[in-house]
């Protein structure tokens, strides 16, 4: 076996604990699904599991470890990922509002899935997660590295999928007590603030703090 049931349990534990964690990719899901419903949700969804095979591409091809020790190619990063969050969380106080109406959601899956992939191949923190965490229960004696990478990140997909699809549909569930304009007006602010805390953030951890 290539990834032994012991080593697939203990690393299921650990990354289960780093998913159900709040971040970035959680308020997303939220925000989307709440301001234009479940295929929108779960778009979104779908978004942040592209970045997450994204990350595991890179991290096989040693690319994540040329990013992490450049602190110039780094900083890039965490300034290019933190000014994406920004610019979407900004967003949230332009005064968009849920579609009730027929005419279609305000937010396209397309923009959804985009939006979550890029802010989740921007994430600093992911790219340090891929190169502290799976290096870990990766065994180099038994050979095949990268499919053992392969394998732990699609356990990675699917912990996350397990948590972040009932999240989009429980978003969903309450769209119709959000249709008054002060309550929408509350929920698009307070998904920017959360979006805007992440970014700012981002830069202090990986850019202020570290310099």
């Amino acid at each position: 076996m290539i990834v032994d049931s012991a080593t697939l349990i203990a690393y299921a534990l650990t990354a289960g604990a780093i998913v159900l964690s709040p971040g970035p990719d959680t308020v997303l899901i939220l925000r989307y699904a709440l301001n234009s419903g479940r295929s929108v949700g779960l778009a979104t969804v779908f978004g942040v599991q592209i970045g997450l095979i994204g990350h595991t591409l890179l991290a096989i091809f040693g690319i994540s470890m040329i990013i992490a020790n450049s602190p110039i190619a780094f900083k890039l990063v965490a300034i290019a990922g933190s000014a994406y969050l920004a610019w979407i969380g900004i967003q949230g106080f332009r005064g968009t509002t849920l579609k009730f109406d027929g005419d279609g959601p305000s937010i396209t899956w397309k923009k959804a899935m985009i939006d979550a992939m890029v802010c989740n191949l921007l994430n600093p923190k992911v790219i340090i997660l891929f190169l502290a965490l799976l290096p870990n229960f990766v065994d180099p004696a038994k050979g095949q590295v990268p499919l053992q990478l392969v394998i732990l990140s699609l356990v990675l997909v699917v912990l996350n999928v397990t948590w972040q699809a009932p999240l989009a549909f429980a978003a969903d569930a309450i769209r119709g007590w959000l249709s008054r304009p002060r309550v929408q007006k509350t929920v698009n602010a307070s998904t920017g603030a959360f979006l805007l805390f992440f970014a700012a953030m981002m830069l202090w951890e990986h850019l202020i703090k570290g310099s």
